[in-house]
């Protein structure tokens, strides 16, 4: 299961959803608005998403760590919309019948999410600055690391 969530991510309802016989192993990711990036000061994060092109290729990623790592089951939620320094930002989860494929497969998914997916993040610095990062020419924001305000998304 892949999701796009506005509201805050339930991680503990997350794992209780992965129960299966066959699996020996659960591994998970969560990954968090941190206070900093690149020496400056963070504020807040805000992500946007292209939902239905995320879904599509979400699934690609999912039958991907099915053939090379047999996982039994994978989920990933992605926030968007502006988040807190210490919010949740996304929560992913595999489960394989060994524990070495269930870590190599969760490290594999958020890796591929973060590179794949079109997902973008703006960084809004305590200077008053802000700025979209990691993001591609082809991502519909201007690349300017700093922006007086938001670039519009062309999607």
């Amino acid at each position: 299961m892949f999701s796009i969530s506005e509201s805050t991510i339930d991680a503990t309802k997350l794992k209780e959803s992965f129960s299966n016989n066959r699996a020996g192993a659960f591994v998970t990711f969560e990954g968090w608005v941190r206070d900093h990036n690149e020496g400056k000061e963070v504020l807040t994060l805000e992500y946007e998403a292209y939902e239905q092109l995320c879904r599509n290729e979400a699934e690609v990623i999912f039958a991907e760590l099915r053939k090379k790592f047999g996982v039994i089951d994978v989920c990933c939620v992605h926030r968007t919309g502006k988040l807190k320094i210490g919010e949740m930002a996304v929560w992913v989860g595999v489960s394989s019948a060994h524990r070495g494929d269930a870590f190599d497969a969760c490290r594999y998914l958020i890796d591929e999410i973060k590179s794949r997916l079109p997902i973008w993040k703006k960084e809004t610095y305590v200077n008053g600055t802000s700025g979209w990062v990691n993001c591609q020419t082809n991502c519909g924001h201007a690349q300017s690391h700093q922006e007086a305000s938001p670039a519009p998304l062309h999607r």
